[in-house]
């Protein structure tokens, strides 16, 4: 499945629905699943559906593995009724998940460690680090991204991101697969010359990053999308490439980092982890940097497009 978020209009104004998309048409899950339960008979089947299959991806994900069975089932009977569904053309898609249980962002390939002038230690190898992003900043596709005031040099990083479907805690490697609910478009926005004054302090980093991050522009299920590793990506800034390449080089691979976090914590449905930047993926690498006003797209292959426009006040 590719699970959306877009905005339906309503006469009480417009609200975030949980989608899914079908071809050149977005399924409306929620209403599907009342459709379903009404055509079987079912009392009270509005109450029902949203217990089912929740207009929330977020809350849809709390409901684990009994949510995604349910969705699947409400997206099989709108393709067999072709009922609730919309054009996919005139729908406004938000961030799949508006505002994340949790936000956690790794550096995980070399080349981009070394690319950005940074010494790689020897504690790189052996344990994944990462920062915590904003979850209350999150933007989707077709959203502007303020330009901070503090900074002349934001930038763009071309990441994929995993979102958990299940409670994880002490989960081995080899059994991470079954908590993974789908993988997105990953762009972690950063203030670079903030950014390496912070680096100095050894914390954060903080207002260098937590201002924004874009995911989008749905999220694709594992038997849907395969291998993350082997997903094409590319950023192009008003239509010309920039960045290309896959995350396939990362240090740690997606079910160590599951492994790891899950040691003591218990990861929860809706936390996303961030891949870290592709090889070559950001303006600081290339010594390339974007300006007020221009676009950029970032694409995976199987995923789709993630794109927004910089704007400065």
């Amino acid at each position: 499945m590719k699970l959306v978020t877009y905005v339906a209009p309503t006469p009480f104004g417009e609200v975030d629905r949980l989608g899914a998309i079908d071809g050149e048409r977005v399924v409306d899950l929620s209403a599907s699943a009342e459709a379903r339960l009404r055509d079987g008979g079912a009392s009270a089947a509005a109450e029902l559906a949203r217990a089912l299959v929740p207009p929330s991806l977020l809350e849809l994900l709390r409901r684990e593995e009994r949510g995604m069975e349910e969705a699947r089932a409400a997206l099989e009977f709108a393709r067999t009724t072709g009922r609730c569904s919309v054009a996919l053309e005139g729908v406004r898609l938000r961030a799949p998940l508006p505002r994340p249980n949790s936000i956690r962002d790794f550096m995980l390939v070399e080349e981009h460690v070394r690319n950005s002038g940074l010494a790689v230690p020897p504690e790189w190898y052996e344990i994944p680090a990462y920062w915590k992003g904003n979850p209350d900043a999150v933007f989707g596709p077709g959203d502007d991204i303020r330009w901070p005031p503090y900074t002349e040099k934001l930038d763009y990083e071309l990441e994929m991101g995993l979102v958990i479907g299940r409670r994880a805690h002490r989960v081995a490697a080899s059994d991470s697969t079954a908590y993974v609910a789908g993988y997105t478009i990953f762009n972690d926005w950063s203030a670079r010359d903030i950014q390496m004054r912070e680096m100095k302090i050894m914390l954060g980093p903080g207002v260098s990053k937590d201002f924004a991050t874009s995911i989008g522009p749905c999220l694709v299920t594992p038997d849907e999308l395969g291998d993350p590793k082997d997903v094409q990506m590319q950023t192009r800034v008003n239509g010309e490439v920039w960045s290309s390449g896959t995350v396939g080089a990362m240090q740690f691979a997606f079910p160590e980092l599951i492994e790891h976090l899950s040691q003591e914590q218990t990861l929860q449905p809706g936390d996303i982890l961030g891949s870290g930047t592709v090889g070559g993926g950001c303006g600081l690498e290339l010594d390339r940097w974007i300006q007020p006003g221009d676009r950029i797209e970032l694409e995976a292959a199987g995923i789709g497009v993630l794109d927004n426009r910089v704007v400065r006040d």
